[in-house]
C-alpha cells in the first residue's frame, strides 16, 4: 500500500457521499487533496452505497422529479420532523442554505460522473420531493471515486483517522493503516467520517443493554472517533446522543451492512407483540413513510430490543415480504413457540383483539374499538392460516450527535468561534438542520450541499 504523504493542502477524512463531494470541490478549488477511507476499497462509500436519492427543491417537473417541490414545502417538512421545543429546531441559516443549494444538486452530480433515473419510468416509486440515483448508492460511489481520482485526489484506503490534533492554527491527524501509525500535516481539515452508530460501546453508554440488539444498517467504520475528537478540542456539540435515525429492519439481519432491503412493511396490517406475547402500540397510528421510523424507535425501546409483527394469509397478501421468509405455522400457539414466546400469552392477546373486533368493533377506515392499545387504521382479525411472523428490531442509520458548523461549514467552538482549518459536511453536521428527526433523502442532500461548500471553503482557507 502507498504511504498518506504527510502533506496536503487538504485532508479530507471519510469516503463516503459528504467527504467525496468535499473533495472533488476542494480539488476543482486548485487545493492539493488526500482524502483518507478507513474502509478497504471493497467497502468503500460508508452509508452512501446503502441510499438511493437527494431530496431536492424544484420548482416545476425536471428529469428527475415530478411536479414541484417549492421551498416553502421543504421548509415545512424540515420543520415537522425537528422539535423547537426541546431546542432541536433547525438552524434557519443552514437550512435555508440546504434548500436553496439543493436544487443544483442534480446537475453538479451529472457533472460529476453521476446519472439518475428518469422521473417518467415507473421503476422506482413516484416522487415529487426526492431524485434517485440510476444504480443506486454504489454507483454513485462509484463515479465520484472515478471523478475524484480523474482531478487527482489522492485516496487512500484502510486509513482511519485515529487522532485529531490542533496546534498553532495548522491541523493534523494521526492516521491508522495496515502498515502502523502517521501523522499527516495539513492546511485545512474537511471530517465528513458519519456519527457513531457502529461504536457498540458508545451505543451502549445511551442505550444500556438495548443496543446490544440494533442492527447497524450501514457501515462498521462509523465509530465517531473524530466526532470525539472534535468535542475533546472544544466544539460545540449539537443534537442529541441518546436519539438515532433508525428503521424497523427483520431482525434476522447482518449486524452491519444491511442496507435497505432489510426494512418491513408490513407492520400496519397485522399487530406486533413484544417477546411476552403482549401488544404495546397503536400499529395503525402510522400507514405512510413513517412507519418505518416510528417502529424502530418502539422497538428499541421494548424489552430485549425485539418486537414480533404477526400476520395471518389475508393480511400476508397486503404488502410487501421481507427479504427473509417469514416464519409460519398453523395455529397461534404453534407459531408462538417458533418465536420463543409463551403460547397462553400470544393466544389470549390474538383472541381478544380479534375477539373486540369479531363483534363489531371496526369502523371506519378499519379503526378498532374495545382493543388495548387500539389500532386506528387497517384493523381486521386474525383468522386465516398459516399464521406469519417476522422478528423486529431497529436498524440504525445514524446517530443523532453532530457539531455546530457555520454558513462556511466551519466547525465552531462553544464560544461560536470557529476552530482555525477545520470543517464538517455530512452527518457529523446534519443535527444542525435534523436536529433529532430524519426526512427521506435528506442526509445525502446534506452531504452534498456542505460537502461542496466544506471543500471549497478548505481550499480557500488553505491557499490564501
Amino acid at each position: 500500500m502507498t504511504r498518506v504523504p504527510r502533506d496536503c493542502d487538504v485532508l479530507v477524512i471519510g469516503g463516503g457521499n459528504a467527504a467525496l463531494c468535499a473533495a472533488i470541490s476542494a480539488r476543482r478549488s486548485g487545493a492539493a487533496v488526500t482524502l483518507l477511507e478507513g474502509a478497504p476499497r471493497a467497502l468503500r462509500g460508508g452509508n452512501a452505497r446503502h441510499s438511493r436519492n437527494f431530496r431536492v427543491m424544484h420548482p416545476g417537473p425536471t428529469p428527475w422529479t415530478r411536479g414541484s417541490y417549492p421551498a416553502e414545502d421543504y421548509r415545512s417538512d424540515l420543520d415537522a420532523v425537528t422539535d423547537a421545543a426541546t431546542g432541536a429546531a433547525a438552524d434557519g441559516t443552514l437550512a435555508r442554505m440546504l434548500i436553496a443549494d439543493s436544487a443544483g444538486i442534480i446537475d453538479w452530480m451529472g457533472r460529476n460522473g453521476v446519472r439518475f433515473q428518469s422521473g417518467a419510468d415507473d421503476c422506482l416509486p413516484h416522487s415529487r420531493k426526492t431524485a434517485f440515483f440510476l444504480g443506486g448508492g454504489k454507483a454513485l460511489v462509484n463515479a465520484l471515486y472515478t471523478t475524484a481520482e480523474g482531478l487527482g485526489v489522492a485516496i487512500h484506503y484502510d486509513s482511519e483517522a485515529c487522532a485529531l490534533h490542533l496546534k498553532d492554527g495548522l491541523p493534523s491527524v494521526t492516521v491508522g493503516h495496515p502498515k502502523g501509525l502517521q501523522v499527516v500535516r495539513a492546511r485545512a481539515v474537511v471530517v465528513a467520517s458519519g456519527g457513531f452508530q457502529a461504536n457498540r460501546g458508545w451505543l451502549r453508554d445511551e442505550w444500556g443493554e438495548a443496543a446490544d440488539g440494533f442492527v447497524i444498517r450501514g457501515t462498521p467504520h462509523a465509530t465517531g472517533t473524530m466526532l470525539k475528537a472534535l468535542l475533546a478540542e472544544g466544539a460545540q456539540p449539537v443534537g442529541a446522543a441518546g436519539h438515532c435515525h433508525m428503521v424497523a429492519v427483520d431482525g434476522r439481519s447482518p449486524g452491519f451492512d444491511a442496507g435497505i432491503v432489510t426494512r418491513l412493511d408490513g407492520i400496519p396490517h397485522g399487530i406486533v407483540v413484544n417477546r411476552d406475547g403482549r401488544r404495546f402500540a397503536d400499529e395503525g397510528s402510522h400507514t405512510g413513510p413513517t412507519r418505518f421510523s416510528v417502529w424502530g424507535d418502539r422497538v428499541a425501546r421494548c424489552p430485549g430490543g425485539v418486537a414480533f409483527s404477526i400476520f395471518d394469509a389475508a393480511s400476508e397478501a397486503r404488502f410487501r415480504p421481507s427479504i427473509f421468509p417469514a416464519i409460519r405455522a398453523d395455529g397461534i400457539g404453534e407459531l408462538a413457540g417458533k418465536l420463543g414466546i409463551d403460547p397462553a400469552a400470544l393466544e389470549a392477546t390474538v383472541g381478544s383483539f380479534n375477539a373486540a373486533l369479531g363483534s363489531g368493533g371496526i369502523g371506519a377506515d378499519g379503526f378498532a374499538m374495545g382493543t388495548e392499545p387500539p389500532k386506528t387504521r387497517l384493523a381486521a382479525p386474525l383468522l386465516v392460516p398459516p399464521f406469519g411472523a417476522y422478528p423486529v428490531r431497529a436498524g440504525v442509520t445514524s446517530t443523532c450527535l453532530g457539531i455546530r458548523v457555520d454558513g462556511k461549514a466551519r466547525v465552531l467552538r462553544d464560544g461560536g468561534q470557529p476552530i482555525c482549518g477545520v470543517f464538517a459536511a455530512g452527518v457529523i453536521m446534519a443535527p444542525n438542520i435534523l436536529g433529532r428527526g430524519y426526512l427521506a433523502g435528506s442526509a445525502m442532500s446534506i452531504g452534498a450541499v456542505f460537502g461542496r461548500i466544506a471543500g471549497r471553503e478548505a481550499a480557500a482557507h488553505a491557499l490564501h
